[in-house]
């Protein structure tokens, strides 16, 4: 009997803990990681030709590591994929992905498969009778992920430094939430904090969504991950980093800036409690929110 195929995508801005939670997924006995596994078959325009997933088709494939322990070239799943990869790719990516799905090593029970690509906006609407797919819309504060975003321009001394990220994180993820409502309860929406914050309330959501049991090695992606990130986050590789799920709060100490003044706006407030705040952490019981 032919398994159907669950495809898991995490989707939302980058820098909003994608990888952690990819790296989390995979510590799971019924779910495999794939990190940005879109980004490595998308067909690599000119201008990209430096990049890593372009060249992941020649010689980096023999110098880059992946999240499993392997070189990328001798990773069981990435491998023979990179392979393949130059001779197809004017394949489409859906194509792509069914024969990446069916080269797989196999571990006789069904799985989720998850990728973490931010930037793809197709998948999550790719209706497919053989494929079932769920869409975990990931999303961080916009106090935390701005701080983040204009850490350099603060440095430098330049003003406004918090506006162009504001904008960005209002912008796209207003179109996220807009576009993923058509989704239905094939989207669930994730808080970075409720995640990082309580980790094990936030994934055990998440596996009862996905009609999984919660496995308690979620909680310690360093030590049980099995999944294969092979492009991603550069902390994938950070032994203390992936080892827990911890929460960068640094934030919370720096002065108040615009996006603390925009958040006076009743628009972008209820965005970020509704996309952030609307599961485990209740905003009358976060510390955050406060």
């Amino acid at each position: 009997m032919t398994i159907r195929t669950r495809l898991l995508l995490i989707r939302g801005l980058g820098h909003s803990g994608t990888t952690i939670l990819d790296l989390a997924l995979g510590a799971h006995p019924s779910i495999i990681g794939l990190g940005e596994a879109v980004r490595i078959l998308e067909r690599p325009l000119p201008e990209d030709a430096q990049r890593g997933p372009a060249q992941l088709r020649g010689p980096l494939r023999f110098e880059r590591s992946c999240t499993c322990g392997k070189l990328a070239a001798d990773c069981p799943v990435w491998g023979p994929l990179l392979d393949w990869l130059p001779s197809h790719d004017d394949w489409p990516l859906k194509a792509k992905l069914r024969h990446l799905f069916s080269t797989m090593p196999s571990t006789g029970q069904p799985r989720w498969v998850v990728d973490s690509f931010q930037d793809d906006r197709i998948l999550p609407f790719w209706t497919d009778d053989d494929v079932e797919i769920r869409v975990i819309h990931l999303t961080r504060d916009v106090r935390s992920w701005v701080h983040s975003r204009s850490r350099k321009e603060r440095q430098q001394g330049r003003r406004f430094a918090e506006l162009r990220p504001l904008l960005r994180w209002w912008r796209l993820s207003a179109r996220d939430a807009h576009r993923f409502k058509a989704l239905g309860d094939r989207v669930f929406h994730l808080g970075y904090e409720e995640l990082a914050l309580q980790p094990e309330v936030a994934l055990r959501r998440v596996c009862d969504w996905l009609e999984l049991p919660f496995a308690d090695t979620m909680l310690a992606p360093g030590d049980y991950s099995a999944s294969h990130v092979l492009s991603g986050n550069r902390m994938r590789f950070d032994p203390d980093r992936r080892q827990r799920i911890r929460y960068d709060g640094s934030w919370m100490k720096a002065a108040p800036g615009l996006t603390h003044l925009a958040l006076c706006y009743p628009g972008l407030s209820r965005l970020n409690r509704k996309l952030v705040y609307s599961g485990s952490l209740p905003p009358g019981e976060s510390p955050v929110w406060r």
